[in-house]
C-alpha cells in the first residue's frame, strides 16, 4: 500500500489545477506506466492531453476512465499529508487516488490472462466539462461495453445521473420613468414572477427511483440600467438539473407555455440512466461485498454529473465507483487510505472476471 499512498502523493503535488499542470500530471503518468512495462498512446486534442493505456486481449473491452485536473486550491492545498488514515490536499478524492487505484490496477493485470481487454483513459479537463479529453474519446471511437468513472463514491455506485440543462431566459417588459412605476412593465419583476411559476411545473414536481425531483436554480438576474427607469428587459439564468427521465424539449415548452419570453440554450448535457440489472454492474456489486463488509452495496443517483455522460449518451452503461473521501473542491478534501486500496482490489479482480 505505500507505493500507491507514494503514487497518490505525487500527483497531489502537481497543481493540475491549469491544462499546463493537468497536462504536466499526465506526462508523469505516462512515465510511471511505460516504467512497469506498459505500452501508453498520448493523444492531444485542443492542447490538452489525453493517455490511453490497454491490457489483454478479447472482443469486449472494460473501460477505467480518470482524470487528472483538479479545481484551483490554495498552495498548501497542493503539499499532502496524512492524518488518522486520512490523505490531505487538492484533488485526493477527486479523483487522484482513483485514478492511482486505477494505475496500480493496470501494472497488476498486465501479465493476467484476461478474457478482454482493459482500457485506461485518463483525461485532462472533466473539471472544465470534459469537451476536450472524454467527449472527443466517444466520439472518436474510444468507447467499450461498460465504463467505470472512479469519482469517489465511498465504494458505493453512482448509477444514474441527472442531466444539465442551462438557460438564459430573456423577459420583455414596458419602460416608464422611476417615479411612475405603474405606467411600466418592470421586466425584473416580471421574470422573477416566471421563476416561481416555473417551480410549479409539471416537470419540476416528478420524481424517480433516485431522485425526489430536479433541481432549479435561479443562478442569475441581469436587468435594469439607471434608476430612474423601469427596466424593459430581463435576462434570467437558471440552471437546471432535470430527471435522466426527461427531455430539454418538454422542458423549454412547458416555460414558454407560461410566457411568450425567448429561451436560449447556454449548456446542455445528457443524463445518465443506468439500471441495477445491468450483468456487470451486479458482478461489480459482488465484488465489493467480497471485498468489504458491506452487507448491502449502496446504489444511488448522483446530482451532478461527471464524464459517464459521454459514453451514455452512446448507450454504454457507465457508472460512478471510486474510493471514500469527503469535502472535494473544499478546503480540507481527503481521502480515506484503506478504501484506495480496497477500491483497488476490486477493481483488479472485477478486471479478471469481466467477459
Amino acid at each position: 500500500m505505500g507505493n500507491l499512498i507514494s503514487l497518490i502523493k505525487d500527483l497531489i503535488r502537481i497543481d493540475s489545477s491549469t491544462k499546463q499542470g493537468a497536462n504536466e500530471a499526465i506526462a508523469y503518468c505516462e512515465n510511471w506506466l511505460l516504467a512497469r512495462g506498459l505500452t501508453v498512446n498520448k493523444l492531444k486534442n485542443n492542447g490538452f492531453d489525453i493517455l490511453i493505456c490497454e491490457v489483454g486481449s478479447g472482443e469486449k473491452t472494460l473501460i477505467l476512465n480518470g482524470h487528472v485536473d483538479v479545481v484551483s486550491g490554495k498552495e498548501i492545498q497542493f503539499q499532502p499529508y496524512e492524518a488518522e488514515g486520512k490523505l490531505y490536499g487538492r484533488g485526493s478524492a477527486d479523483m487522484k487516488a482513483g485514478v492511482a487505484a486505477m494505475m496500480f490496477a493496470m501494472a497488476d493485470l498486465k501479465d493476467e490472462e484476461l478474457n478482454s481487454k482493459i482500457q485506461l483513459q485518463l483525461v485532462t479537463d472533466e473539471e472544465i466539462g470534459g469537451y476536450n479529453c472524454t467527449k472527443y474519446l466517444t466520439e472518436s471511437g474510444y468507447v467499450g461495453e461498460f465504463v467505470i468513472c472512479a469519482e469517489p463514491t465511498n465504494l458505493g455506485i453512482g448509477l444514474q445521473a441527472k442531466g444539465v440543462l442551462q438557460l438564459d431566459i430573456l423577459v420583455r417588459g414596458k419602460s416608464a420613468h422611476g417615479s411612475r412605476p405603474w405606467e411600466g412593465e418592470n421586466a425584473i419583476l416580471r421574470s422573477y414572477e416566471l421563476y416561481k411559476n416555473i417551480l410549479s411545473l409539471p416537470f419540476a414536481k416528478e420524481s424517480s427511483e433516485f431522485f425526489r425531483y430536479p433541481s432549479i436554480n435561479l443562478a442569475k438576474i441581469t436587468g435594469g440600467e439607471v434608476y430612474n427607469k423601469v427596466p424593459d428587459a430581463c435576462v434570467m439564468s437558471l440552471d437546471i438539473r432535470f430527471l435522466p427521465f426527461q427531455n430539454r424539449q418538454m422542458i423549454i415548452d412547458q416555460i414558454r407555455s407560461i410566457d411568450k419570453c425567448e429561451v436560449e440554450v447556454v449548456l446542455y448535457g445528457d443524463p445518465v440512466m443506468n439500471s441495477a440489472d445491468n450483468i456487470h454492474i451486479q458482478s461489480l456489486v459482488s465484488q465489493i461485498r467480497a471485498n468489504t463488509d458491506k452487507d448491502k452495496v449502496e446504489i444511488f443517483g448522483q446530482h451532478g454529473f461527471a464524464d459517464t455522460r459521454y459514453f451514455s449518451k452512446f448507450g454504454i452503461p457507465a457508472i460512478e465507483f471510486g474510493p471514500a473521501g469527503n469535502f472535494w473542491h473544499g478546503d480540507n478534501e481527503y481521502v480515506d487510505l484503506k478504501s484506495v486500496e480496497t477500491y483497488k482490489e476490486i477493481l483488479i479482480e472485477f478486471a479478471k472476471s469481466f467477459k
